[in-house]
């Protein structure tokens, strides 16, 4: 009897019909394109750099366009910048009809934003450039100056906890050090190199809901279903002082004041709550500082800005914006028509990880620190010369909201497409994208900039709890109630590695902020941490 070859497998069958694709797309362009007049345009501005530059279609690849922008802008090889670019389709060719005037073809409405993969050929079919005197717009953004590789096996499965693992968080110095909370009423400080637990934090008499590290790696804070939250120092996992008593009901989020805004070394440290307020702690005290009271219902989630600005949002459907200084309310954001489940800030790495940064130097003075984590604020922060923080929402009434807060309290734009409750959204460390995870199995990608719509991640069976954006902005993690972690490449939407593990829900996802490793948590007890 014959040997019966097995049938292919599904990745198999996914190559083949990738690379059927391919073939098909690459047959259909025609190879005599002729030249392009190109207008590099910055992607964060919107503003041009420098003057149309006339190159054969045939030879603008994403090398030659990064070797021609950086010789625009006047870089030596030295100096060299690797950059993203994209193009959108339909109204983006400027036709030239007299010799001091120009005009747009098309409505003016913004096209769709799409990724330049290898060349200018597609582009080109696609924005209808019929002679050598039009001009095709490619904005450019710059990319990290490091590369995170898809992290693609687990390299160790922790056990320890007695019940679900709610949240996880890194040390902002280092991928060696992780903090779990869970409903065991104890966080856990692991060290992910050896794959061992460190010490166990015990203390809370109710469910550790929040574990949030402090920039300066020196205090772990802990928000618990008991009301309290805890300070402790991750050395020693020993507890610092007694309990921070003040909320009457449990804690929902923290964050901690930006390194840069302390005065005389004091930490002070938000937290949020059920009781609908937000208490300001003075760490070093050991008191409450000011008590930020407004909101009507539970307050779902706290922000620090760099700025001195305090972001809440809440299930009474509103934003609030709060001066941490003085405890007064700035401005109320109200455009939302369910709770408000969850926000974020284009700079939450950089104020996560104050003055680390992937050069692995820490200055030796507290001053030097202090300026190096504004001088990284600033750098994230500044779009159009100006330091602005975007602010993203999401909520139960399937929409999202991208707002400038300090500037207008109208929204930028609003983000429609998720066909359920959008649970948790996230900016990309270069501030350029936004990944928004909902109940409706999809992560949705979103250009950060205006708002608009870039792709959908499918593959996940489950809802998605949350999502984390490697350090280099290149890659996107996801976790689910489908027991799995998908990784995505963020620049073409597609699947980058499947990781399956976990034998139940995965809660928490996080990555590290030197994108070593991934570390995630969920309903089977265990802690899973993956690397390359």
């Amino acid at each position: 009897m014959a040997t019966m070859l097995p049938p292919p497998s599904k990745r198999r069958k996914i190559i083949v019909a990738e690379q059927a694709r391919t073939q098909q797309d690459v047959a259909s362009i025609p190879s005599d394109l002729g030249s392009v007049r190109v207008q590099f345009i910055d992607h964060m501005t919107g503003k041009p750099t420098g003057a149309p530059v006339l190159m054969p279609v045939a030879d603008a690849n994403v090398k030659n366009l990064e070797l021609i922008l950086n010789t625009v802008q006047g870089k030596d090889a030295t100096e060299h910048v690797r950059y993203r670019f994209f193009y959108r389709t339909g109204s983006q060719v400027t036709k030239r009809k007299e010799p001091h005037s120009q005009t747009m073809e098309g409505d003016g409405a913004p096209g769709q934003l799409k990724d330049i993969v290898k060349d200018l050929q597609q582009p080109v079919l696609e924005t209808g450039v019929e002679t050598t005197e039009d001009t095709v717009s490619i904005e450019h953004m710059p990319q990290a100056v490091f590369h995170v590789r898809a992290v693609t096996r687990c390299s160790a499965s922790i056990p320890g906890h007695g019940e679900a693992i709610l949240a996880n968080s890194f040390s902002p110095s280092s991928a060696s050090r992780m903090v779990t909370g869970s409903g065991d009423k104890t966080a856990r400080i692991f060290d992910t190199d050896t794959g061992t637990p460190l010490h166990t934090l015990k203390g809370h008499t109710g469910w550790v809901l929040v574990v949030c590290w402090s920039p300066d790696d020196a205090t772990i804070a802990t928000g618990s279903y008991d009301n309290t939250v805890r300070l402790w120092d991750p050395k020693t996992g020993l507890p610092l002082g007694q309990p921070l008593k003040g909320h009457t009901k449990w804690i929902t989020t923290l964050a901690w004041e930006p390194y840069h805004l302390r005065q005389n070394s004091t930490a002070r440290l938000a937290s949020s709550s059920k009781d609908t307020t937000v208490r300001i702690w003075d760490t070093a005290l050991k008191r409450i500082d000011i008590v930020l009271s407004g909101h009507k219902s539970t307050v779902s989630c706290v922000r620090w800005g760099g700025t001195g600005t305090i972001y809440t949002s809440s299930h009474d459907k509103t934003i609030k914006l709060w001066d941490s200084t003085k405890g007064t309310l700035i401005s109320t954001l109200s455009s939302h028509a369910h709770w408000v489940n969850h926000l974020a800030l284009s700079t939450d790495l950089v104020l996560r990880t104050a003055y680390h940064d992937h050069t692995g130097h820490i200055p030796s003075t507290d001053e030097a620190k202090a300026t190096k984590a504004k001088e990284r604020f600033e750098k994230a922060a500044t779009v159009d010369n100006r330091i602005t923080e975007r602010l993203i929402t999401a909520s139960d009434d399937n929409t999202i909201f991208l707002w400038d807060p300090l500037v207008t309290t109208k929204p930028l734009a609003r983000l429609l497409g998720h066909q359920k409750q959008v649970n948790h959204v996230t900016f990309s460390p270069d501030g350029a994208l936004i990944a928004s995870s909902g109940f409706d199995n999809a992560v949705k990608l979103w250009n950060a900039r205006d708002g608009k719509f870039i792709t959908t991640l499918r593959g996940h069976v489950g809802a998605v709890y949350m999502s984390c954006f490697s350090p280099d902005s290149r890659l996107l993690v996801s976790c689910s109630k489908d027991t799995t972690l998908k990784v995505w490449d963020a620049r073409t939407g597609k699947l980058k590695e499947d990781l399956p593990g976990h034998r139940d829900e995965v809660f928490a996802v996080d990555w590290s902020p030197d994108g070593r490793m991934v570390g995630s948590g969920g309903k089977d007890k265990a802690v899973r941490v993956w690397r390359h």
